[in-house]
Formats: structure tokens, sequence, C-alpha cells
């Protein structure tokens, strides 16, 4: 015969957190060893942090302390701000938040701080169950934990963050120096992308500038919009007609980008000069070659786009 679990309200079970749930918890500190990825022992109950007294902190294997906080009820913004007060406090490298009912706001909270900090969080939730006339026993369930992907995971975000702030530099000193050459871009705002661009005379066409780590790119992007990749191939073979007399306007030869295939084409010249990765007073020439370079493209195309006939 199989018994039915039966939830047993936590309250029936310790009527206080801190002299009956955080007391058994210290006298039976083992049981979070089979949740967790911690082997924790030494519990010590109401452990001085500052002005503050922490639930439980414990060891791990390493000897590391790790900060305990207990809530036999709904998690709260109150309780993840002590969890991280305490943990600082004492140096702990692990915290582990004990909660019956872990609002979802909060799962959130805790995989963000695995995924942005050195330290490694834990949320669990606490249930009393029986079966039959039994005795009530605990259930404590891994909500969220530390884990090497969520850590690679915040590596990623740190590095596209950084990647985003330094675009985001590049182009506004593009811009000023643009300004100061041309209108074309004038009223362009920088970007955290690795393009930015604005309408030619021929409303439909655009003129951008794109960036990577170690280069620069300036083009003419054809791409009057969904269903017109007939137009735009027409519009490029109308220029690329005039391609003798765009190049020798331009100064230079130039990369014609059909993109069979795909709905946009692209009349571009790559700078070589550098890129966003290159330290930042090493962008000043590399902002040159780049407005430098659009002004041309820009002046060679002009009347030939004017001409174009859709």
């Amino acid at each position: 015969m199989i018994g039915k679990i039966e939830r047993v309200p936590l309250r029936e079970v310790w009527k206080n957190e801190a002299t009956d749930f955080t007391t058994w918890l210290e006298e039976n500190i083992d049981i979070l060893n089979e949740n967790l990825d911690l082997n924790l022992s030494t519990a010590e109950r109401e452990k001085s942090a500052g002005a503050f007294s922490v639930d439980l902190v414990a060891e791990d294997n390493n000897g590391n302390p790790v900060v305990i906080e207990n809530q036999l009820e709904k998690s709260n913004h109150d309780h993840l701000g002590k969890l991280i007060t305490y943990l600082t406090a004492i140096g702990a490298k692990s915290a582990i938040w004990i909660v019956s009912d872990p609002r979802p706001e909060h799962i959130n909270a805790i995989s963000w701080l695995n995924e942005s900090s050195s330290a490694s969080f834990y949320l669990i939730k606490v249930e009393a169950i029986r079966i039959g006339d039994s005795q009530p026993a605990p259930l404590l369930t891994l909500i969220v934990g530390p884990s090497e992907e969520a850590k690679g995971v915040g590596k990623t975000k740190k590095e596209m963050a950084e990647r985003y702030t330094i675009r985001k530099n590049f182009w506004t000193q593009l811009l000023d120096y643009a300004k100061t050459k041309t209108k074309l871009h004038a009223n362009i705002s920088p970007t955290e992308h690795n393009w930015l661009g604005t309408r030619s005379v021929f409303k439909q066409l655009w003129l951008n500038y794109s960036v990577k780590k170690d280069a620069g790119v300036v083009e003419l992007y054809i791409d009057l919009g969904k269903d017109k990749e007939e137009v735009n191939k027409a519009i490029f073979e109308q220029l690329a007609a005039k391609k003798e007399e765009i190049e020798k306007g331009f100064g230079g030869p130039l990369d014609w980008r059909k993109l069979e295939g795909k709905r946009a084409c692209a009349i571009r010249k790559q700078i070589t000069a550098g890129g966003y990765r290159d330290d930042e007073e090493k962008w000043p020439p590399i902002h040159e070659a780049m407005v430098d370079a659009m002004i041309r493209l820009e002046r060679a195309l002009r009347l030939h786009i004017k001409n174009i006939k859709t």
C-alpha cells in the first residue's frame, strides 16, 4: 500500500522561526548537504555581522564561512538585502536563503547574483510533509543555485556590456569629429550597436558607418524594405553600371556587394586603420579615415543616386 504525502503548515512544526526552525537547522545542518554541492558543518546561530546578527553561519569543506538566512514565509526584499549585507560583512563566499514561498522576482534576483558576482547564492524552498500518521518531516528543494553555466552567462553579459560602452564612446567621438567636416550625420545620436546611419538623398538608401574590433566600414546600404528585393537589385545594377565613374569620383576601388540570396545590397569601403578595440587614444586617425571615406563615397554617389529609376 502506498501512502499519500500531506503538507503540514510550517508553523505547526516550527512555531517560531528563530528559536525553533533556526535551532533545529543548527542541529541538523547536514540536511542541507543533501540538496547542495556543499559540505556544511559547525553551524552557529546569531553570529555577529557588524551591528547585525546572522541567523546561521556554517563552514564549507575549505573552512570558508557560509551565510544562512531563514524565512518561514514568502520571500521579500528585506531578507534578500540582509542576505547580501551579511555575506559582505563577514566575507563569506556562499549564501543560502531558505524560504517557504520564493517569489519569481527573487528567483530571478538570485540567478542574476550568481551570474554577476564571485559569490555563490542558493535559494531553497522549505516545506513540512507527513505520510499518513507519521511525524512531520522537512522537505527542502533547491530552487536556484550557482553553476558554471550561470558564471559563463554572467561573463558573457559583462563582456557585452563593456563592448556596448566602448562602441558608444567610439561613435560619440566619431560623430563629434564628423560634425566638423560634414552635415551628413549631424542629426544622428551615438548608439551602442556596431553601426549607425542616415538616409541618403534618395530616402530609401542608407549611408552607414559600421565598426568591428579591428576595422571600420563606410557603405551605401540599399534596402527599400520587405518584398523589395527585386527593386534593391535593380538599383544596385543601375549604380554598378556606373562603377568606373563612381570609383573614379571616390578615389579608389569599392566593394560591390549584390548579396545574392539576401534582400539588400551594399557598396562599401573597408577602413583598415583600426577598430573599436584599439586604445582610445588611437581612435582619432580611425575616425578621420572613416569620415573622409564617407564624404568621398557620398560625393561620388550623389548624382547617380538622384538619377535612379524605380
